[in-house]
C-alpha cells in the first residue's frame, strides 16, 4: 500500500536518478574489466568499489519510487566506457558532476514537497556522490 502520491515532476526525477545509477554502474564495472597497464591497475579497484555503490543507489530509488507509486525504468542513460584510461576517469568524473546536480534538485523539490524520507535519502546519496567525484578528480591528477 502506498502511503502517498508524489508529485510528476519528483517521480521523474527519481526516474532519470534511476536511469543515471544504472548507467554508472555498468559503466565503471566495464572499466574496471578493462583496465589496461600500470595506471589502470592503480585505479580499477576503485571503479569496481564505486560501480557497486552506484548499483545500491539504483536499488534505493527504485524502492522508493515504488513505494510512492511509481514504476523504476530499467533503461540506463547512454554508457560510455572509453577508449583510454584518461578518457574513462574524464567521463566518470563529468557523470558525477551530472549526479550532484540533479541530485540537489531532487533534494529541492522533495524538500518542498514536503517528502522527508526523499529528502533523506537523496542528501545521503549526494554524500556518495561528491565522494564519488573526489575520487575521479583526484584519479585525474595522476593520469
Amino acid at each position: 500500500m502506498n502511503a502517498r502520491k508524489a508529485p510528476k515532476e519528483l517521480m521523474e526525477l527519481l526516474n532519470q536518478a534511476i536511469a543515471r545509477e544504472i548507467q554508472v554502474s555498468v559503466q565503471y564495472m566495464w572499466q574496471h574489466v578493462l583496465w589496461k597497464g600500470v595506471k589502470g591497475f592503480a585505479v580499477k579497484d576503485a571503479l569496481k568499489k564505486i560501480a557497486i555503490e552506484e548499483m545500491k543507489h539504483a536499488e534505493a530509488i527504485a524502492e522508493r519510487l515504488n513505494y510512492l507509486g511509481g514504476i523504476p525504468t530499467t533503461h540506463p542513460t547512454p554508457i560510455f566506457v572509453g577508449n583510454t584510461l584518461k578518457e574513462m576517469i574524464e567521463q566518470d568524473k563529468a557523470d558525477e558532476e551530472g549526479a550532484i546536480a540533479l541530485y540537489k534538485k531532487i533534494i529541492d523539490v522533495s524538500r518542498k514537497d514536503g517528502d522527508e524520507v526523499t529528502n533523506h535519502l537523496f542528501r545521503e546519496i549526494l554524500s556518495d556522490e561528491e565522494e564519488h567525484h573526489d575520487v575521479f578528480s583526484t584519479l585525474l591528477e595522476e593520469i
